[in-house]
This record gives C-alpha cells, structure tokens and sequence, in this order.
C-alpha cells in the first residue's frame, strides 16, 4: 500500500482470471513495465513506471482468496479502524463483500456501497 493516511487511497488493484494477458495489456497500453509476486504457484504482479521505479498498482488472478472478486479496479481506502468501519457498512445501507483478512502487514474488507459501487477498506 502507498498512502497510510486514513481516508486516503492507499492501493488500486486489478483482479482478473488471466492476469498474464490483462498486465501485458497495461504494459503496451500505458507503459507500465510489471515485476512478479509469487503467490505460492502462481505469480500476481506489482505495476511499476519503469525499472526502479515504485508499485504504482497491482494486476492479481482471480484465485484462492480474490476468486470472488469482480474486474474491476479496486481501490483501497485507508481506514483507521477496520473493524469498526466494517461495522458501519451495514448500518450505512452497504454490504460486505468479503470479510476482514490479512494482506501484506495489514487488513482489508471489499465492501459496496449503497449505489453499488465496490472497493476495499484497508487498515494498515
């Protein structure tokens, strides 16, 4: 995640089932040049402006724990208080898409909003 700052948009991740074809998509379309993450099997990628150069965003196969997630870019807004935030979903006429889990050093939940739209929470 790059930003920590509650309220602020700390990642946008892309997950799909064929991650291979999408990211050579986002290299040829925008530039971008994608460093592997091994995912145990299988390799995600971290989305860089070039060699050297910082993550700027995430292309992810649709597996094990993001199977059920939509294609869509997914943005992750940085909350101070997941569970809490979580809480409120409901009560704020959301629903939970996935529940809390553990993501690098910290937690996120997909959630959609009363309009629809989907995103993630995310607490460092």
């Amino acid at each position: 995640m790059s930003a920590t700052q509650p309220g602020s948009i700390g990642w946008h991740d892309l997950t799909v089932p064929d991650a291979d074809r999408v990211r050579g998509f986002y290299e040829r379309v925008v530039g971008w040049k994608s460093l592997p993450v091994s995912m145990g099997g299988y390799s995600d990628f971290a989305m860089t402006r070039g060699a050297g150069s910082e993550a700027v965003a995430g292309v992810c196969h649709a597996r094990g724990g993001n199977a059920d997630l939509p294609a869509v870019w997914m943005m992750y807004i940085v909350v101070e208080d997941l569970d809490a935030a979580v809480a409120g979903v409901g009560e704020a006429g959301g629903v939970v898409l996935t529940q809390p889990r553990a993501v690098g050093s910290g937690r996120f939940a997909v959630i959609r909003d009363p309009a629809g739209a989907v995103c993630a929470l995310y607490q460092p």
